[in-house]
């Protein structure tokens, strides 16, 4: 029944296969406590007494089934509007592309080449590292460095190495893409870069986050399968595929070369890994940090927990900390009692950045149908990127009819400061046009626009020394 893959490494698991549903099945589920029967839902239950559960479950799969029918649509859409957008920038603005049109001098953009944006590039196009943020800011440089690089991960290789290479003066050791398992195909990417300076050797891990019209990312997102794993908790089912869960094996601790794989590209966990193994045996004064924006903040905390399933000390030891931003979350009670133990064990610092109204750190629910909860520290930063240190975000399920009036009143208030917030602060700060969109697009749905990468990179240049620049507070 279900997914053709061992579940053995898995002591309790609750697998969904929407490719497997029929119309008629789903609907019948919500009526019936007994899903042995649904071929969709693979689990190690036979009944689901609880209707909210059963309902969870039921969106879960009516989302990634229409993700799945549109997947191609979308996909067309947003090269076509991202080609659109670069088609303009290269151009200089509309009124240059009708008269180059016009004469036949239209420049045409090149996707991969080191000018080529992504949507969420467009949305924010800076590059440069808030230079007055030194290396001996504690965790703030960390902090405003790691945003930097969640951000940059959105885009193709030569844009990255460009980035790094003649904006951050760092080196650039790659841009990759890894295989899924469970997906078939390479949907997930991640960038590596060496920060030397004078005050400490850090190899940079930036996981990509999820692209607006990326349709498999989406599905990870959305895909509420779990697996409980001994000795770490549950885990969000379709981040661990999105890692490098291999449908086979599980969590192994090693890839013999030996092994016969169809996989045409590595899987990211074990890639990363072992190229940190060797980059860190090079230098005993180098440390690594991981980070990542939305889905890219799952995969860059849920990292350091399968070193720990694979009692990698070593590497724990190494690790300097985990940056994540609008980060959703990832595993139960458990999950979150190891976590913080393992942390504690090795010195490792965690800090997980929400900005104010973002509807992604929010999901999936803390509630009695779901499991999931975060853990450590939150930065939590309002609509003026004033920072403060709290254990959970405010309204942390996000849909509170209490919170639906002063959500809309603050994307008003969002969207003026997108007029005003250079004038105040300088030109780093301007807003375009496409960000203005999503502000206004915030006043009906105000947790979608406050998930730009834009406020995330303000957070940590104007609001977060105050919780940043005093680790020991946390």
């Amino acid at each position: 029944m279900g997914c053709d893959c061992d579940k053995s490494f898995s002591t309790n698991y609750m697998v969904l296969n929407p490719e497997e549903v029929g119309l008629f099945d789903l609907i019948n589920m919500l009526f019936s406590s007994n899903i042995e029967k649904r071929k969709f839902v693979d689990s190690s239950e036979v009944e689901e007494q609880d209707f909210w559960r059963r309902w969870i479950m039921f969106i879960s799969i009516v989302v990634q089934k229409l993700l799945l029918f549109f997947s191609k649509p979308m996909s067309i859409f947003g090269s076509a509007i991202e080609f659109f957008l670069n088609l303009l920038s290269i151009n200089g603005n509309l009124a240059s592309l009708l008269l180059n049109l016009v004469q036949g001098k239209v420049t045409m953009p090149d996707k991969n080449s080191a000018s080529f944006l992504s949507f969420i590039g467009n949305v924010d196009k800076r590059v440069k590292l808030d230079r007055s943020i030194k290396p001996g800011d504690n965790e703030r440089y960390f902090g405003a460095l790691s945003m930097m690089a969640s951000k940059v991960a959105y885009e193709n290789k030569a844009y990255i190495e460009t980035v790094v290479t003649d904006h951050w003066k760092m080196e650039f050791l790659g841009s990759y893409d890894y295989w899924n398992d469970y997906q078939g195909k390479a949907t997930t990417q991640a960038f590596i870069c060496y920060d030397k300076n004078e005050v400490q050797d850090t190899i940079v891990v930036s996981f990509r986050g999820t692209e607006p019209f990326d349709a498999d990312a989406w599905c990870s997102d959305f895909d509420l399968s779990w697996y409980e794993i001994d000795g770490l908790g549950k885990i969000h089912g379709g981040f661990m595929k999105a890692l490098g869960l291999q449908k086979s094996k599980g969590w192994p601790k090693e890839i013999t070369k030996q092994e016969p794989s169809c996989r045409p590209l590595p899987l990211a966990y074990y890639a990363i890994r072992d190229m940190l193994r060797e980059l860190l045996s090079k230098n005993e004064r180098a440390k690594f940090i991981l980070t990542g924006h939305s889905l890219g903040g799952a995969m860059a905390i849920l990292f350091p927990a399968i070193l720990a399933l694979h009692e990698e000390t070593w590497l724990l030891k190494r690790l300097e900390g985990v940056y994540t931003f609008g980060q959703p979350r990832v595993g139960d009670d458990k999950f979150v009692e190891v976590m913080e133990k393992k942390f504690k064990e090795h010195e490792v610092k965690y800090f997980r950045f929400v900005y104010c109204n973002d509807i992604v750190p929010r999901l999936p629910f803390d509630n009695s149908e779901l499991m999931f909860k975060h853990f450590g520290k939150c930065l939590y930063f309002n609509s003026l990127y004033q920072g403060k240190v709290v254990a959970e975000e405010p309204n942390k399920n996000y849909f509170s009819p209490l919170h639906s009036i002063p959500m809309r009143i603050n994307s008003v208030k969002e969207l003026i400061r997108s007029f005003t917030l250079a004038y105040k602060k300088g030109p780093d700060y301007r807003e375009g046009g496409l960000l203005r969109v999503f502000r206004i697009i915030g006043l009906i749905a105000p947790g979608i626009s406050a998930h730009s990468t834009q406020d995330y990179v303000n957070s940590t240049r104007l609001g977060s020394s105050n919780v940043l620049s005093h680790p020991k507070t946390l």
